[in-house]
């Protein structure tokens, strides 16, 4: 028989639904997702850790879990809701249940809950720290939930990047104009589908921590660097500052959703908070340089202040739901930021083209 379980929210708010996956509890910020498919992907996606993640498409699971889509080592969600999972998914590639995947990884699940009047409250009060239990009453959660540091408090990064340098060999690809092209990523939350992107046009990836110094970067004798894509608020990475601005000057950078705010912390640029952030498959924006727009995935809660963007820096991509810089380039330095996902994974693959600006690029610097 399925057990009682509570989200409940910093304001009080109380919904009560079914527990699945793990009876436990956990904290994190509470956001929403208006992606259609691509759960698997999402619960694995480094820049989710220390968030409860709600999926606004009202089935999920119905396709189960397999060994393919995922994104990176574990699922790093704290907790998931949904309004329903499919306790019976069908498709050949399935091994387990979102149910089974979800208790073989301690996350706890919460369905039967009306996912609208969450995602209404949410965008109305915005994003907001929560509790998901089948452990504790509501008031016990509640008072719980007020002693834990909130997420715009922690350096999560830390927690999800590689400790250890990597070296990833590139596929053999014919008549590709980036065979063996050395690319280093600085991992801030990677995707395993930036990985693949890199690898399928040719090129060795190496990946480093955070916090590798600049001569350690260098050592790889990179033809270009990647800043990852990764969670929570980039104000918190200011220790990188100093080594961002040393590369930049040194490499070809491509910054990608949190690795473009690093990017345009770096050249003087400040960032704020969201009121509901940008997560989902559905997410439009105009390529300035075509006048072309395109279909985003997008996973991000903050964003670059399009008012202290310095000089040297020119927006290239625009958000068209809200005006929000999605994109910008350095008019002297061989420098790009993007701040929705090119790699998708889950979302649209309208903009894998961004790896072949970015690799042309190298190309035309060295």
């Amino acid at each position: 028989m399925s057990k009682t379980g509570y989200l409940i929210l910093e304001d009080g708010s109380i919904y009560e639904g079914e527990s699945f996956g793990t009876n436990s509890t956990e904290y994190g910020e509470v956001v929403f997702n208006t992606s259609m498919t691509g759960y698997q992907e999402i619960l694995t996606d480094p820049s989710y850790a220390g968030q409860i993640v709600m999926p606004t498409y009202p089935l999920i699971g119905n396709y189960g879990i397999n060994k393919e889509d995922i994104e990176s080592k574990k699922i790093q969600v704290t907790g998931f809701v949904v309004r329903q999972y499919a306790k019976n998914p069908s498709h050949r590639k399935s091994t387990e249940t979102l149910d089974a995947y979800l208790g073989n990884s301690g996350i706890p699940g919460l369905s039967n809950v009306d996912t609208r009047a969450i995602t209404r409250r949410l965008r109305a009060q915005g994003v907001m720290m929560g509790c998901i239990t089948s452990e504790l009453s509501p008031k016990e959660a509640l008072n719980a939930l007020a002693t834990k540091p909130h997420y715009s408090n922690q350096d999560l990064v830390r927690e999800v990047s590689t400790r250890n340098s990597f070296v990833l060999k590139s596929d053999t690809v014919s008549n590709s104009p980036f065979q063996g092209k050395k690319i280093t990523i600085s991992d801030c939350g990677l995707k395993y589908n930036i990985i693949r992107n890199l690898q399928s046009r040719g090129c060795l990836v190496t990946v480093m921590p955070i916090d590798a110094t600049v001569k350690e970067v260098l050592d790889t004798k990179p033809d270009g660097l990647i800043f990852s894509p990764g969670p929570g608020d980039p104000t918190l990475l200011d220790y990188t500052i100093e080594t961002v601005q040393t590369l930049a000057n040194k490499i070809p950078i491509l910054g990608i959703c949190l690795g473009s705010q690093l990017l345009a912390r770096a050249f003087g640029a400040s960032t704020y908070k969201l009121k509901f952030g940008h997560r989902g498959g559905n997410h439009p924006v105009r390529d300035l340089a075509t006048g072309k727009f395109s279909i985003t995935a997008q996973n991000h809660g903050y964003a670059v202040d399009a008012d202290s963007l310095p000089s040297e820096l020119e927006v290239s991509h625009v958000n068209l739901n809200d005006g929000t810089i999605e994109g910008f380039v350095h008019t002297k330095l061989p420098t790009i930021g993007i701040q929705f996902h090119s790699e998708a994974s889950p979302g649209p693959l309208d903009n894998t083209y961004l790896f072949d600006r970015f690799l042309s690029m190298i190309k035309e610097v060295i």
